[in-house]
């Protein structure tokens, strides 16, 4: 089966080796072969574009493809067989050169279907055996391996789960669930093995209700139409009532051809598609993927953005903020014993502290004797000494000595991870998840790029939320939000204007999906998201949201500027043919001359500055 962009590339091939084929006929004197090649290099084109008016017509959509085929069908009926010929390879190179655009810039991203567990062990008679989610019955108890994302809602069994809610939620920080506690699917399992009590089938739960919202929202997005369109029927009418009108006063059917030859919206058809793929092109060599040309024209009406904050306005990561090191310890040296110590653990902070330290090229020693308590801590000798590192309560437990670990200063959402040598306080590590370099300034360039509202939309806690906001320029706060949530904060603020949603995770999808366009931070972000979005930065940087819509604006405006251009060059050259002054033939390749002045306008998107 042919694709739509095989189907083009196939059909373009006629009316070019057909003029060819003509002009060589011609030459030898066959003027009358000559006519046939070329009458008969137009109607592959011609017939596929009858195909394609009649699907636009049963949608309820008028193009100017209908110009191009009165064009090409007035002129074969008169005897016009090399302007047809003309008119089918520039219409037949735009339509290649749009779904040329379209094809590479919306890469098929199918991860989040591919995410979604298939199968999972479940205990039976004794033993585990692997079967397939739709077999999972509510109460069933099922393994969940340390890696696994949790199939299905259930309760913790047994064990102590650790899971990385972030793509669900937007918390950076792994969160403990204990037995008898609430398990969501969708979470990563970051933590030991543990069992979980199925209290949903599969289809019932977090996970497949998140992927049901991306495929509702996307289907429920108003559609946008090409920017050649929006002009299709005044000019069709413009155009049709110029060729009537020269053919009834002049009795000169002829005349009549020309006027639609000329009228034949290749400004539209090729300068359009050249501008659109001119800036998909700009956008992809700064990390910026954009799902096609419609993507690209409504990101440049943009006025509301909705943004989320765990992995887009933060890093996503938590990261050593600070440490608090007691008297007798440095700040290396609180870290070089907890690094350490973590070694042994696959906790994911045990992890960031680990790799912290190997940041700063301390020496770490191997630990000896080492018990941890999972998702609590551990405890082990380090060069000769006993030390536990965990929670604050942990460590304090551990340690008879002490009634509790002193308190640090740290933000709202912040993770303080307590260090004891010996059984006495040695020190505090605080992890947070910080704001992106260079957030505020971004706030600041958008609100200059005439976005008009800017609210945050978040899973975390009202006062995490307010707490990273306090001194960025964002109008509201929407906080504790599940996905549904995310997407009426969405849809409530299209009044307004058209809206663009920000964000990474899983939870993020169904509003990136219904957003009039989802941008998706896909270097690190959740698969989910990138398939859900429109436009997907390839680049872990938030700084690239403006420079996206700089280059969105100035292609549309260099498209805008050379539909009018060309739009009124085309009108000055029907008013010419209506006169008599021109053939259809000349007035081919007056249009040619025409498209070549607007796509050379066109191509000035590629040397676009972007940055401010």
């Amino acid at each position: 089966m042919f694709s739509e962009l095989s189907l083009h590339r196939f059909f373009i091939v006629f009316p070019v080796v057909g003029i060819a084929l003509g002009f060589a006929l011609q030459f030898l004197h066959y003027e009358t072969w000559a006519s046939v090649v070329w009458g008969g290099s137009t109607l592959p084109v011609l017939l596929l574009l009858i195909v394609d008016i009649v699907r636009s017509l049963r949608r309820g959509q008028v193009g100017l493809d209908i110009v191009a085929a009165l064009s090409m069908t007035a002129a074969l009926v008169f005897g016009e067989e090399l302007a047809a010929a003309v008119v089918a390879v520039m219409y037949s190179g735009g339509q290649f050169l749009e779904n040329f655009a379209e094809r590479h810039a919306r890469r098929e991203m199918t991860a989040l279907l591919g995410r979604v567990p298939r199968t999972t062990m479940r205990h039976r008679d004794g033993k585990l055996e692997e079967v397939a989610l739709d077999l999972v019955s509510p109460a069933d108890r099922l393994l969940i391996r340390q890696g696994d994302v949790v199939p299905v809602d259930g309760k913790v069994a047994k064990g102590l789960a650790v899971l990385d809610q972030s793509a669900l939620t937007g918390e950076s920080i792994p969160v403990q669930r204990k037995a008898g506690e609430v398990v969501m699917s969708g979470s990563t399992n970051v933590g030991d093995a543990f069992d979980l009590a199925a209290s949903r089938r599969a289809a019932e739960s977090t996970y497949a209700g998140i992927v049901r919202l991306v495929e509702t929202a996307q289907q429920s997005k108003a559609p946008m139409s090409r920017l050649a369109d929006r002009f299709a029927m005044v000019f069709l009418v413009i155009t049709v009532a110029l060729a009537s009108g020269a053919w009834i006063v002049t009795g000169d059917p002829i005349r009549g051809v020309a006027v639609l030859v000329i009228a034949t919206p290749c400004p539209l058809i090729l300068a359009v598609p050249v501008a659109i793929v001119s800036g998909l092109s700009l956008a992809a060599r700064h990390g910026i993927l954009i799902k096609g040309g419609k993507a690209l024209e409504m990101m440049a009406r943009i006025r509301a953005l909705v943004i989320d904050k765990t992995g887009t306005l933060t890093d996503g990561r938590a990261r050593v903020a600070a440490i608090h090191a007691a008297p007798g310890f440095s700040e290396n040296d609180v870290l070089r014993i907890a690094a350490s110590l973590d070694q042994g653990s696959k906790h994911v902070i045990a992890q960031t502290i680990v790799s912290e330290a190997r940041r700063r090229k301390l020496r770490l020693a191997v630990p000896a004797d080492m018990v941890e308590t999972p998702g609590e801590g551990l405890e082990g000798n380090v060069d000769g000494h006993r030390a536990v590192v965990g929670g604050p309560r942990f460590v304090a437990s551990r340690n008879f000595g002490m009634a509790t670990v002193p308190r640090q200063p740290r933000a709202v959402g912040d993770v303080v991870v307590a260090l004891a040598v010996d059984g006495q306080w040695a020190g505090t590590i605080v992890l947070s998840d910080p704001l992106r370099a260079g957030t505020d300034s971004l706030l600041l360039d958008l609100r200059n790029l005439g976005i008009e509202r800017i609210v945050l939309a978040t899973g975390d806690r009202r006062e995490v939320a307010d707490a990273i906001v306090k001194d960025l320029s964002i109008d509201a706060v929407r906080s504790e939000l599940t996905p549904d949530q995310k997407v009426m904060v969405v849809l409530s603020e299209r009044k307004n204007g058209p809206v663009m949603m920000v964000g990474d995770g899983v939870n993020d999808a169904p509003a990136l999906a219904a957003a009039d366009i989802g941008l998706a931070m896909g270097a690190r972000g959740a698969a989910a998201s990138a398939e859900a979005a429109d436009v997907v930065l390839l680049i872990d940087r938030l700084d690239r949201v403006a420079p996206a819509i700089r280059i969105a604006r100035r292609a549309r405006t260099i498209a805008l500027e050379s539909v009018y251009v060309g739009i009124g060059l085309s009108v000055i050259g029907m008013i010419a043919a209506a006169l008599g002054h021109l053939t259809p033939v000349q007035g081919a390749l007056l249009q040619e001359l025409i498209d070549v002045a607007v796509i050379l306008n066109a191509l000035r998107v590629l040397k676009a500055e972007i940055e401010p």
